[in-house]
């Protein structure tokens, strides 16, 4: 019932943004995603991660035939397309085996197996369906949000010294190897989460059935949720309101070697293309629960987690497609999200419903008093930025010990080593 119910709501939410992209005469999600099966794909390194996912539920072998196939339809379609002077790109072969793992599952299989490879299905699509969902959010964005709040978040971002101008200065410095490095790192992010993703779900084609939770769960739920914020605290970025890149629109080029003047904010019009996406910032939130789910993995996960985050919060400054602001609502925003699906996972519980309430007051207070209070905050820096810091450092802190107490609980008790009997004294 759960299970239907999920697909049914996912179902109905893309229906209703191919509805809304619909209304602005361009392609929604469900369209995007459609045309994939013929036409050039927009990520074809994404489409892989998908079926990586979905092939969790396979065994060795058929996961080999699955990746065989979908290389093989991947070359096919290279060289109709080559010999046609179609646009060029991969993937094709990918979506094409994730769907034909669907139709055995209907066709070919029953009861709890055919509901394995559904869900197997299932989770590969919703990974690509969500970027394309984010890609209709910041269409609908732009063009029913036509003034942005970027002086408001702009002002109270001189209470943390700024941070995005003093990235950006570091990161010109280290060209043309640092942003590189930062632009794949970036942009990546989904098919980090999916190795990940693969990491926890390994051992699902053995046991036969999903663990209780999983990075990929918090990863979807983030992108479904966040982008409800860009309609409420639209926002572009320091690049675009104070760069270059803002063009016309721009309250001048400022970014990131000038800083932006303190007066009283206000909202300032904006082009109709450049997307709303920074509060809370998303990539952030991302990279954090990438990095909360590394910690049970291998040293090497491990570290690659810590990686991720870091350079994820390098690039987000550095490019200037976000203010520090925006880094600490992303990260409260993070733990809250998986916060509530470890809870649900466990069940019903008190504690996880307090940390939840507690997320969720302290990403309410900050993003009102980044709008009601930015200039209080700039007035006195020495104050607010260690009281920005420290209120999301206390959710960081509520959320690792809270979910200490759950592992604790839910450690099994250590059995005691078997031991050789003792010597029987002979009978006389």
């Amino acid at each position: 019932m759960l299970w239907t119910a999920a697909a049914v709501a996912t179902l109905g939410f893309l229906v209703a943004l191919e509805c809304a992209a619909r209304g602005y005469g361009l392609p929604g999600p469900l369209t995007n995603q459609a045309r994939e099966v013929i036409f050039a794909p927009d990520s074809g390194p994404l489409l892989y991660a998908g079926l990586a996912l979905s092939t969790v539920v396979l065994t060795w072998r058929q996961r080999l035939v699955a990746a065989g196939a979908a290389i093989g339809l991947d070359v096919v379609f290279w060289l109709v397309r080559w010999a046609v002077g179609a646009e060029m790109n991969f993937g094709n072969g990918a979506l094409w085996v994730v769907l034909g793992i669907a139709v055995v599952a209907v066709l070919r299989r029953t009861g709890a197996e055919r509901l394995l490879l559904l869900k197997g299905t299932g989770l590969g699509l919703l990974l690509v369906a969500g970027h394309k969902t984010g890609d209709t959010w910041l269409l609908i964005t732009s063009k029913t949000r036509p003034s942005v709040l970027d002086p408001y978040v702009a002002v109270a971002d001189h209470a943390l010294g700024d941070p995005s101008w003093l990235a950006g200065r570091l990161l010109a410095a280290t060209e043309p190897i640092g942003p590189f490095v930062l632009h794949v790192v970036y942009g990546q992010l989904p098919l980090a989460a999916a190795l990940v993703g693969l990491y926890q779900l390994r051992r699902v084609g053995v046991e036969r059935r999903f663990p209780s939770h999983h990075l990929v769960r918090t990863f979807l739920v983030i992108g479904l949720l966040g982008p409800a914020f860009y309609m409420i605290f639209p926002v572009v970025g320091p690049v675009y309101a104070y760069g270059a890149d803002g063009g016309q629109w721009a309250a001048g080029h400022l970014w990131p070697d000038t800083l932006p003047s303190i007066g009283v904010p206000h909202p300032m019009p904006f082009d109709e293309i450049t997307p709303r996406n920074c509060m809370p910032s998303l990539h952030t939130a991302w990279a954090t629960t990438l990095f909360v789910h590394t910690r049970k993995g291998s040293r090497a996960m491990r570290y690659a987690g810590t990686f991720w985050l870091v350079a994820t919060l390098s690039a987000t400054l550095g490019f200037g497609y976000h203010y520090g602001v925006d880094l600490l609502a992303g990260v409260v925003f993070a733990l809250t999200v998986e916060a509530a699906m470890r809870s649900l996972a466990r069940g019903r519980n008190r504690s996880g419903t307090l940390l939840i309430a507690y997320g969720t007051t302290v990403f309410a207070a900050l993003l009102t008093s980044y709008r009601l209070l930015p200039a209080e905050l700039a007035a006195r820096p020495w104050l607010s930025g260690p009281l920005l810091v420290l209120v999301t450092a206390s959710v960081v802190y509520a959320y690792v010990r809270t979910t200490a107490l759950w592992e604790a609980t839910t450690a099994p008790a250590p059995h005691p080593e078997p031991q050789a009997p003792e010597p029987r004294p002979e009978l006389v």
